[in-house]
């Protein structure tokens, strides 16, 4: 229980392309996380046990229910619901960029203490109240997340530079690169120096989708 003065913290889903976010209206009773590894076995003549080798790990997943209820606000749950069903559907302005469509990176988080960056592979909705009109009201939802980020991996970020007057922040998208993203704010390739500099970039050939760039004004 929380103690006097303090809120529980609400869980989140974030769509990292484009920055909205759905808050739970209640907080998931419980969820999952299964991770699987890859191992691969070798016949070793003369031995009854085979030789076993680590091939390398799958990504982590993440299953849970979410609970809405909207009958005593009298508003439509789907309101609510399908932000979360457009996060299943392919991007059409990324894919207008000459990438490959594909649904938006998400990030599910609940407080401060932990976060989990993937994407959405299944979700299926049940509807079990309505109002007197049929707009439905009441509705579980059953979400399958699919890690993209080691948790502890996510991209640094410079809340300080970012937090300076004049500046704006971007998230990168899938298939952009330094140089594109600095074409595309200062109409000059070039300044892709000044944005590895300003974000604290060791590698900029290594920024990540989701990834948090400060944009820093021209001179």
């Amino acid at each position: 229980m929380p103690e006097p003065g303090q809120t529980l913290a609400k869980a989140t889903i974030k769509n990292l392309d484009t920055d909205e976010e759905v808050e739970c209206i209640f907080r998931p009773k419980e969820y999952t996380l299964k991770k699987t590894n890859k191992w691969v076995t070798k016949e070793v003549t003369g031995q009854n046990v085979p030789a076993v080798e680590f091939s390398g790990g799958e990504s982590q997943a993440l299953t849970m229910e979410l609970f809405f209820d909207t009958y005593e606000a009298d508003k439509d749950v789907r309101d609510y619901t399908k932000k979360i069903w457009k996060m299943m559907e392919i991007d059409e302005k990324q894919a207008g960029q000459g990438n490959k469509g594909r649904p938006p990176h998400v990030e599910f988080r609940w407080g401060k203490a932990w976060s989990f960056r993937a994407v959405i592979t299944s979700l299926s909705q049940r509807f079990t109240l309505f109002h007197m009109d049929g707009r439905p009201a009441r509705t579980t939802l059953n979400v399958s997340f699919k890690q993209v980020a080691d948790e502890g991996k996510h991209p640094p970020q410079n809340p300080t530079t970012v937090s300076k007057p004049g500046y704006k922040t971007r998230r990168v998208k899938e298939g952009e690169t330094l140089d594109w993203i600095a074409f595309d704010e200062y109409k000059d390739a070039k300044q892709w120096r000044m944005l590895a500099d300003v974000n604290g970039l060791d590698d900029p050939m290594k920024i990540e989708p989701g990834q948090v760039l400060a944009i820093a004004p021209i001179k």
